[in-house]
């Protein structure tokens, strides 16, 4: 069986990050409304600052000789890798292939939509990985798992505010 290491996990998030960017610039394209531009605009700019985040990450784990990752307590050997590669490969958090979906997406309030989905969805995924990084780089992990919330909170008041102002 096939287990992640940190280095794997973290080159993962990595690629989760530059494909939110490419969403973020995709719905900034296809809206009318400056307002979300704006708001589109300036996650796309977090996201990159994430994923530069996670890029040293990975440098520190070459630095440190790929320290070992923490497992958690697993009833078998290697349930914790195996549920996390079913996460990953059954969930669309800006992966690749989601990038074809958000190609669909036409209008303002289907870009929010989505990208909310896809901030609940980081924030679960970052919350499981920090799980198996090592303890030095928690404060980290949960530094970029109160941005993705914050992300998840500016595009929710936004929605609100959006649907609002659309009365819909």
């Amino acid at each position: 069986m096939a287990i992640f290491k940190a280095d794997e996990i973290l080159q993962f998030a990595k690629r989760v990050e530059e494909n939110g960017e490419k969403f973020y610039r995709h719905a900034a394209e296809i809206t009318e409304d400056e307002e979300a531009r704006y708001l589109f605009n300036h996650l796309a700019d977090e996201e990159i600052k994430h994923g530069q985040i996670f890029a040293g990450m990975l440098a520190n784990l070459d630095l440190l000789s790929r320290m070992e990752a923490q497992a958690p307590a697993e009833t078998y050997p290697g349930e914790y890798y195996s549920y996390l590669r079913n996460y990953i490969d059954g969930s669309v958090i800006f992966t690749r292939s989601a990038e074809s979906d958000f190609r669909d997406i036409r209008d303002t309030l289907a870009a929010i939509n989505f990208a909310i989905d896809r901030e609940v969805d980081s924030i679960l995924y970052y919350t499981e990985i920090k799980r198996i990084v090592p303890s030095q780089q928690h404060k980290t992990i949960d530094g970029i798992i109160d941005e993705e919330r914050r992300h998840f909170m500016q595009l929710s008041d936004y929605k609100k505010d959006y649907e609002k102002r659309s009365g819909r």
